[in-house]
């Protein structure tokens, strides 16, 4: 059967109503073709999902009424954050649905020193928009109940000093990492993994690398595009350590 899944800003509850944004309402009726008393389960990163009925509808709204709640178990184990050098257009998009599937709990967007991608203040707050609603609507699809957070694009040399003082930092070396197999990571540890942007990790990124504290590790000889690189790593740590044992 299917399950629709939508993300809504906004506290949720038993037997509450809310009209849902237009966005929202206009995908529901037009893309879903739903109607007064169809299902819909709606979420908003709480870690819970809620059961609601379309109870309303116009032209360009949704009414909803809520019924039962449920906690979702469907987190990994491994709390992941991915920095990513900001790639350009459809790749960017493409690696923040792709890692929220693969889990990854939050996503920091770092400026390299090879990034090409040049975002003033207007046009980094509409991108950071546009890849927040990425995320939520990966999260629809894969059904995860809590949203990675996706923070505004910083300096490499900025996002490093915020990092957790117990965090595992890697960064993908095919040349002269050690094999993901051999980390022994512990589940309760938290994950820091740098991936470059098209043109790679420039000399003075890895000196701050090394600096801060990250360890290379590698998949195999080959070097992965940008597109590839994270969402490979993703897929082997929780294949090795995470929840797809």
């Amino acid at each position: 059967m299917r399950v629709i899944r939508c993300h809504v800003d906004a506290p949720l509850a038993a037997d509450a109503v809310l009209r849902l944004p237009e966005e929202k309402s206009l995908h529901l009726l037009r893309v879903l073709r739903l109607r007064e008393g169809d299902a819909v389960t709606l979420f908003n990163g709480d870690g819970h999902d809620y059961a609601a009925r379309i109870t309303g509808s116009e032209k360009r709204a949704v009414e909803v009424t809520v019924g039962a709640v449920e906690a979702r178990h469907n987190e990994s184990p491994l709390a992941i954050t991915l920095l990513q050098g900001v790639a350009r257009g459809d790749k960017m998009d493409m690696i923040l649905q792709k890692a929220t599937e693969l889990g990854v709990q939050a996503i920091q967007p770092v400026m390299t020193e090879r990034t090409e991608v040049k975002l003033d203040a207007d046009r980094a707050e509409r991108r950071i928009a546009h890849w927040r609603g990425v995320v939520a609507a990966a999260c629809e699809q894969s059904g995860r109940a809590r949203v990675p957070t996706v923070a505004e694009p910083r300096a490499l040399h900025e996002a490093l000093a915020d990092l957790p003082a117990n965090a595992r930092k890697l960064i993908l070396d095919p040349h002269q990492g050690r094999a993901l197999k051999a980390l022994d990571l512990q589940p309760a540890q938290p994950v820091v993994l740098v991936i470059g942007p098209e043109g790679g990790l420039g000399e003075r990124d890895h000196r701050l690398l090394t600096k801060g504290g990250f360890e290379g590790v590698q998949l195999g000889p080959r070097v992965l595009r940008t597109e590839t690189a994270g969402l490979a790593v993703l897929a082997a740590l929780q294949a090795l350590y995470g929840d797809w044992a």
